[in-house]
């Protein structure tokens, strides 16, 4: 990032411009220029914006935009990517353990659910059996009075 800053900042004064005059151009604070020219990406705490700063930046001194945001690209891309092995391969084997364990947490648009879901089904299921059973038998020994079945025509006799 120092190389994209030194860049701008030889460019900027190669063509007699000043600093105030390029914040008043793309009303981009003072600070900010400064900060680019120094190559300190550590004050800016979104990349996005950093990103629009150097866009907007090389555009106004006349640079290729695009190779100078690929440069920083690779930059970041240096910067961010070394992550040890030895840390790739603990995140993939505590991944493979929870896998093993199966400990999801399963939501209601999920095909699986969970297993103790299909138990209170099973024992909802049952309940409601034992209910509609108890009915039948209820009715039908109410229409039975002393083992005699009755129906609506004996009452009318």
């Amino acid at each position: 990032m120092i190389e994209i800053g030194e860049i701008f900042s030889t460019t900027r004064e190669s063509s007699g411009v000043s600093l105030e005059e390029v914040s008043k151009d793309l009303e981009i604070p003072l600070l900010v220029l400064e900060q680019l020219e120094e190559g300190n990406i550590g004050s800016f705490k979104d990349i996005f914006v950093l990103k629009e700063y150097i866009e907007n930046y090389s555009k106004y001194l006349g640079l290729n935009s695009v190779e100078v945001i690929d440069e920083f690209n690779e930059y970041m891309f240096e910067k961010t990517s070394k992550i040890p092995m030895d840390a790739i391969k603990k995140a993939a084997k505590e991944k493979a353990e929870a896998e093993e364990k199966d400990e999801r947490i399963a939501s209601p648009y999920t095909k699986g659910a969970p297993k103790s879901s299909d138990k209170q089904f099973i024992i909802t299921i049952i309940i409601i059996l034992i209910l509609v059973i108890m009915a039948i038998f209820w009715s039908v020994k109410q229409i039975t009075v002393g083992n005699v079945t009755t129906n609506i025509l004996t009452y009318y006799k």
